[in-house]
């Protein structure tokens, strides 16, 4: 092989090379992420994740004082986390305001003490933000709402802290077709339909749609 034909295939290479390179940067830099809490964290996954140019949302922890809580920590208060989600989307697909309008109409924010029939502080609702736009856009998102609304919102504007995820057992529970032996819904029945059961009986989407009406996104 001719020298300046390998230099030609070696510079073909790098240039490939680059341009993959650059495509993964590219797809990175079109990912950003939303952080809420609106109760019950199953509810708001399976709300967003069927949002056009939501990629995925994660279940976990935010807010609080303690490293890597298990759910049970967090359930039986004390470390400070709210049950939270990460929305994870394509702002060229979706704006972040507009994710923000969807959050603020699937949930109950006049209430300071939890969210539909979970109560506690884990369950609270909150915005968590880490940066001056990302805070204005979610104190615009909240004056709008309150003016849609006609009552006072009480869900506070939060500074970011850490996230941790929650156990698997929770990821996509909405979803899942794993059975589950014993549930305060019912015996045998699989994770979609006790989610099912759950959201129903906790009268989230009833409530829901008692506040917002037509402009509630996600109660069918």
């Amino acid at each position: 092989m001719q020298l300046s034909h390998l230099n030609t295939l070696i510079l073909a290479a790098l240039i490939a090379i680059g341009f993959c390179v650059q495509g993964t940067q590219a797809r990175a830099a079109g990912t950003e992420t939303l952080t809420v809490a609106g109760g019950c964290f199953w509810c708001i996954e399976a709300d967003f994740e069927s949002v056009r140019g939501v990629k995925e949302v994660v279940s976990g922890y935010t807010g609080g004082t303690v490293a890597n809580p298990t759910y049970k920590q967090v359930v039986r208060g004390g470390t400070g986390h709210y049950e939270a989600v990460q929305i994870q989307y394509d702002p060229a697909v979706v704006s972040r305001d507009a994710l923000l309008d969807l959050f603020f109409r699937s949930i109950d924010p006049t209430d300071a003490g939890g969210q539909f029939c979970d109560r506690g502080d884990s369950y609270r609702s909150a915005i968590f933000v880490d940066s001056a736009a990302a805070r204005a856009d979610a104190e615009e998102a909240k004056s709008e709402a309150q003016a849609a609304l006609g009552r006072n919102i009480v869900t506070p504007i939060l500074d970011a802290k850490p996230f941790y995820r929650a156990e698997d057992y929770h990821q996509d529970y909405y979803k899942s077709s794993d059975r589950l032996a014993v549930t305060s819904v019912g015996i045998g029945v699989k994770k979609s339909t006790a989610y099912k059961r759950y959201r129903n009986g906790c009268g989230r989407d009833q409530r829901v749609k008692e506040l917002w009406g037509s402009a509630a996104p996600f109660t069918g």
